[in-house]
């Protein structure tokens, strides 16, 4: 169960199937024909929802299937076309095609959404088909199939300030402290395992802050959780990066904290950082502070003391966050990736396959679809098909790779024999 990760499977709406019929009036003998248009499946997006923040409903449902189109109807009545699935998710969060790694969106601000599966159109009715030369075609089409795909959802935190820091340096404490959040807090290393979120009001601002669950030497590569971890640091503007007071050697870890944030992205190396040395209410810790605030000082940090327990100097620190917000330019960092945009493949493509002897495989959207659409119980629309197979090339393609009368002929979730 992860509340940052998420790999979910969507299905957009089957269009309506078209109808065959023909008006059965009293006094109309020669009625003709009536069949409606089957109504359009259901696509599927998701959704930017502000209240939401993180991906852990989809730990209780990963499947999402929209509505398919409603059939047509006679009297040339058209199909009720299916609803749209929306899909709620958090700001922040990035849509990847599972099976390609393909960046698809970046959604980030509230109400933003995108399309991930397109319904499929209805069918059309048989009196589309009327023309002067067949005035009572017994032919339709069913819906077109909806489309479906694996995505994987990654969630990175948007946050104001981050804090960072060693495990057990106090960094959900401090949050506690400082805002409404309410993180599991205890005395040992690594307590907390996912980043908590804390709205901080101070004077007529509000900041959203957010606990970075501690970092390991090694996170930039991926030891521990550190890929899961770090990634959060991304978008925030500012870190509050805090020392454990009580650590053998909290220059040390201050050095190996900011090597982690720069080998993974440059970008975090150069964050504005607030250097905090917490747990100022220990005797050790005050004994200790006028040594390493020198050593801080000598390397260019202004750090300041805290204890996040007592809430001592917490307020000074929130007002040298905000003072370093307003100094940054307003407009939110660009994110480091684009969608991949991608040119469609030709529809009309198709490849042919020879599967064993006596067995072949055509493949390729258009003709898929004209299979899957298809009234095999009328006459009129096998030979329509059997005019599509022409038109696009596919039966010349299969007597060039050597198909015979018999060989049996795989197209889509259909078996057909082949005859000349």
């Amino acid at each position: 169960m992860s509340f940052d990760e998420a790999t979910i499977h969507v299905r957009s709406g089957d269009g309506g199937a078209g109808l065959v019929h023909f008006r059965r009036e009293k006094f109309v003998p020669r009625g003709g024909p009536s069949g409606g248009d089957g109504g359009r499946g259901g696509d599927v997006y998701l959704v930017v929802k502000p209240t939401l923040n993180t991906l852990i409903a989809f730990s209780r449902q990963s499947h999402f299937q929209a509505e398919n189109g409603a059939p047509g109807g006679p009297s040339n009545k058209t199909g009720r076309s299916a609803d749209d699935l929306l899909i709620e998710v958090p700001p922040g969060t990035i849509v990847r095609d599972a099976a390609t790694g393909d960046l698809l969106a970046d959604l980030t601000q509230p109400g933003q959404r995108v399309l991930v599966a397109r319904g499929g159109r209805g069918g059309r009715g048989n009196a589309r088909f009327a023309t002067s030369t067949n005035q009572a075609p017994r032919i339709a089409e069913k819906g077109e199939p909806g489309e479906e795909r694996t995505l994987h959802l990654e969630l990175r935190l948007l946050a104001d300030v981050g804090i960072v820091g060693v495990p057990n340096a106090g960094k959900s404490t401090l949050l506690s402290v400082i805002s409404n959040a309410r993180p599991k807090i205890a005395d040992y290393p690594f307590t907390t395992l996912q980043p908590n979120l804390g709205v901080v009001v101070l004077d007529d601002r509000d900041l959203v802050f957010a606990d970075i669950p501690g970092l390991i030497e090694g996170a930039h590569a991926g030891a521990g959780l550190g890929h899961d971890f770090l990634r959060h640091i991304q978008r925030t503007r500012v870190l509050v990066h805090l020392l454990d007071g009580t650590a053998a050697d909290p220059i040390a870890d201050f050095h190996q904290i900011n090597s982690e944030l720069a080998l993974f992205d440059d970008a975090l190396g150069s964050k504005p950082q607030i250097v905090a040395l917490n747990k100022l209410d220990l005797p050790d810790v005050q004994a200790r502070w006028p040594q390493i605030s020198a050593e801080m000082t000598r390397l260019g940090y202004e750090v300041m003391a805290i204890s996040a327990a007592t809430g001592q100097n917490v307020r000074a620190v929130l007002n040298r966050a905000v003072q370093v917000l307003d100094s940054l330019p307003a407009a939110p960092p660009e994110p480091a990736e684009r969608p991949v945009y991608q040119l469609d493949e030709d529809p009309l493509a198709f490849t042919v396959t020879r599967l064993r002897q006596g067995e072949f495989r055509v493949a390729g959207k258009r003709i898929e679809r004209a299979v899957a659409m298809t009234y095999w119980d009328y006459d009129q629309a096998v030979t329509r098909f059997q005019r599509i197979l022409e038109t696009m090339g596919v039966t010349a393609a299969l007597r060039e790779a050597g198909v015979r009368p018999g060989d049996t002929v795989f197209i889509g979730d259909m078996e057909l024999e082949w005859s000349d």
